[in-house]
């Protein structure tokens, strides 16, 4: 194919395109209106299966499979970033010096510590009642952890922060959105059906497997972050090989 007519291809998929986007945006709702068709039944969805936030209901029950391919995003750029930065044979990590801290830093950064953790995990608890859920309350969590980064050091942070654990955590909160959806399956439905008991409207138990995928998002991103951060972090390290090394010897 000739370099012309590949631009001709690329000129009509892209007038193809356009006119999809001008039909689409011409049955939108009018801004202001009261029309408003898809929410109208997401709203309906979620309350016929007792899911109070109806943000979660379509995250974790409407669209579950979308939102299995955004977490599944994440965990593979975790497993890429430790394959890409992870120590060689020939590197010799020197942790450098404790900075010192501010008193007030240190002393607001340990206070504020276990409220923004307990925050966290409030947020990815109530995921399904209120505004938040396992992404959102995933993140908070890894930020209460590296506060001690902020208000002590490094190496208080490292004490708290067993990276194999993290990963773990995280390929466990992978695993666990994949097999919460296979449930569907061997109740004779579609993969990531919403399949079990919807329990009381407005409760922590409602929502049926809503609060479930939920709980493994918000374990999933909130060690994904943490090992994240860990592998970056470790970058700021004084990195030598074994000839640098040799070479400040002599």
């Amino acid at each position: 194919m000739s370099h012309r007519v590949r631009l001709w291809v690329l000129a009509l998929g892209l007038l193809a395109t356009a006119a999809l986007f001008a039909a689409a945006c011409a049955e939108l709702p009018p801004f202001g209106g009261d029309r408003h068709p898809y929410g109208d039944r997401a709203v309906h969805a979620a309350l016929l299966r007792h899911t109070a936030n109806t943000v979660s209901s379509v995250n974790f029950d409407q669209r579950a499979f979308d939102t299995l391919g955004e977490e599944s995003i994440l965990f593979g750029s975790v497993l890429g970033t430790v394959v890409l930065l992870r120590q060689t044979r020939d590197e010799h990590r020197t942790a450098p010096a404790p900075a010192p801290v501010p008193a007030g830093t240190r002393r607001y950064g340990l206070l504020l510590l276990p409220v923004t953790l307990l925050i966290g995990l409030y947020v990815v608890a109530h995921g399904q009642l209120s505004p938040g859920g396992g992404f959102q309350g995933g993140v908070v969590v890894a930020t209460a952890v590296h506060l001690l980064y902020i208000a002590v050091d490094y190496r208080a942070l490292e004490r708290v922060r067993p990276l194999g654990a993290y990963e773990i955590a995280d390929a466990a909160g992978e695993a666990a959105y994949v097999l919460t959806g296979a449930g569907g399956l061997l109740a004779g439905a579609a993969y990531l059906t919403n399949v079990l008991p919807y329990g009381t409207f407005n409760t922590l138990s409602s929502g049926g497997t809503v609060p479930l995928l939920n709980a493994a998002v918000g374990v999933e991103v909130a060690a994904a972050v943490v090992v994240l951060l860990a592998r970056f972090l470790g970058q700021a390290l004084e990195i030598e090989g074994d000839e640098d090394r040799r070479e400040g010897a002599g």
